[in-house]
């Protein structure tokens, strides 16, 4: 049985339609990443998930449970969560009572509450900041905190929004540390919205894309990032090659797709005549001074027309007929002695290439 589950559900604002007809589950144990872009309802369905708000329609199953309306049912479940906010709120009080607040409200011992602070203190590795004053921390800091205090009420799930939005890229490590040990070691269902993609692969087993108020497609990583669903997903997802074309022919399941007089072959159930973008991903695409004699099925000779460096990659731009943009190491642009106007061959597997509709 999933830990939350929602059926059918929809929210508006002012009678604007910000979520429709959301149907999600997830596990017990599961750590799920909502992605999308900004303003696409990912804060509105965190909120509805912790019962902050409630739904114009639909249901909230909490453990079984249709949590949707009832107040007695919606605080019961509401004290097995805890949500981080994407600017979270710090007491002027030192950290270690920042921390403790929680437990104090639920009225615990103090014995039980020193030593889960304590715990929940170190998994974030803030045990030397207990006794500064919470309102004098970083932005990072400030987080780790607010998923401390989180944790220490051991939630059977964890809801965060955009913890690293905004944070210094030293900050945001921290904190994905700290969100990966927590998922390795507590096993606390976690459910986290972010805009950062790499972020969802790096730490969620499932993904969801939420776009204009719509989940259109929930799967592994591999699926989303790989195999998108259609255009918009694949260009949110990052798919710089998404090229127009027209399949010419289907010999079981190997077809040729015509972009722009030249023809590319992939792996699909598209029928000929049928218009179509292929999408590669750039790390797919291998380059080369001759025509690789490896098992690619397409090898297409370019020029090199720009070469822009990103920290340790490099994304090489060609013109082959039709753009392709492949990415590799900038140590390997510079031993292969890349230039802008050289010529150079392209080569990807049929099974590199994603084939949507148009």
């Amino acid at each position: 049985m999933a830990l939350v589950e929602l059926v059918n559900l929809g929210q508006q604002f002012q009678g604007n339609v910000i979520l429709e007809a959301i149907n999600l589950k997830v596990e017990r144990g599961e750590a799920f990443a909502l992605i999308g872009p900004t303003g696409a309802g990912k804060t509105t369905l965190l909120r509805l998930i912790d019962l902050l708000d409630s739904p114009v329609k639909g249901q909230i199953y909490f453990d079984g449970v249709d949590v949707t309306r009832s107040g007695r049912k919606r605080l019961a479940a509401r004290r097995r969560m805890a949500y981080v906010q994407q600017k979270p709120i710090v007491f002027s009080i030192n950290v270690y009572d920042n921390v403790a607040c929680g437990l104090k409200w639920r009225h615990e011992e103090r014995k039980a509450i020193r030593k889960k602070v304590e715990e929940a203190l170190e998994l974030v590795s803030m045990a030397d900041y207990r006794s500064r004053d919470a309102q004098t921390l970083s932005g990072g800091e400030t987080q780790l905190v607010a998923i401390a205090r989180a944790l220490v009420t051991e939630p059977e799930m964890l809801l965060l929004d955009e913890p690293t939005a905004n944070l210094d890229p030293v900050s945001t490590s921290k904190i994905e540390s700290v969100l990966a040990r927590i998922i390795q070691e507590k096993r606390t269902t976690i459910l986290m919205a972010t805009h950062d993609m790499s972020q969802g692969q790096r730490l969620a087993q499932m993904i969801g894309v939420l776009m204009e108020g719509k989940l259109v497609q929930i799967g592994q990583k591999s699926e989303i990032f790989e195999k998108p669903l259609n255009l918009k997903v694949a260009g949110f997802v990052g798919m710089q090659n998404i090229l127009k074309g027209v399949i010419t022919s289907n010999e079981d399941g190997v077809v040729s797709i015509d972009v722009r007089g030249k023809l590319i072959e992939a792996i699909s159930d598209y029928q000929a005549g049928e218009e179509v973008c292929v999408c590669i991903r750039p790390e797919d695409i291998a380059l080369a001074f001759s025509k690789p004699s490896s098992s690619a099925r397409n090898a297409f000779e370019g020029e090199i027309k720009s070469i822009i460096s990103s920290g340790p990659l490099a994304s090489v731009e060609l013109d082959c007929g039709f753009p392709l943009v492949a990415l590799m190491t900038v140590r390997s642009a510079k031993e292969m002695e890349l230039g802008i106007g050289k010529r150079i061959f392209a080569s990807f597997k049929a099974t590199a290439v994603h084939v949507v509709k148009s």
